[in-house]
């Protein structure tokens, strides 16, 4: 009896080992981005698509969100620390902030990076949907999603895979 107790073990914990492992291949690139586009508030356009060869972080935010205003001077560091190196930051204001306060924050926080208004919910939708705010998505080079964070992220491990994938060719 003790022998077929042990080899169902062995086969649960493969099993759960493998749909782990795809799940994390799932999760940690490989998942192209969308190629969306967007219009900043200096009146650019841009899509995604453009931002290949550089790690992009693309920030989902909202003026009223008491945890995206607390985490936007970590968001500012982690551009002004990796902006040299080419990474970027793309932060999109969701489609329910009165474009007066998305471009008041922005200017009076000095946001050193685009900031685009998802107007229309097209971009959220096409990133999941993005539901909850704040959402973030890292993205390395090749235009894969790598991470995403629902939530304000721990900022140190952010840096370590922002390094991790800067040094990809």
């Amino acid at each position: 009896m003790k022998p077929a107790k042990t080899i169902a073990s062995v086969i649960v914990a493969l099993v759960l080992g493998v749909g782990g492992y795809l799940t994390f291949a799932a999760l940690n690139g490989g998942t192209p981005a969308p190629n969306v586009s967007y219009t900043l508030l200096d009146g650019s356009k841009s899509t995604l698509s453009q931002q290949h060869g550089k790690v992009m972080l693309v920030n989902f935010w909202a003026t009223d969100c008491t945890t995206c205003v607390k985490e936007m001077p970590n968001i500012v560091a982690t551009h002004e620390k990796y902006k040299a190196r080419g990474y970027d930051t793309l932060a999109v204001a969701m489609s329910y902030n009165p474009p007066a306060y998305v471009i008041n924050f922005a200017e009076t926080r000095k946001l050193p990076f685009g900031v685009a208004i998802d107007n229309t919910g097209e971009i959220a939708k096409s990133f999941g949907p993005v539901q909850l705010t704040p959402t973030s998505v890292l993205i390395n080079k090749r235009g894969e999603i790598v991470k995403r964070y629902v939530g304000e992220p721990d900022f140190a491990a952010l840096h370590q895979l922002v390094e991790k994938l800067l040094a990809e060719s």
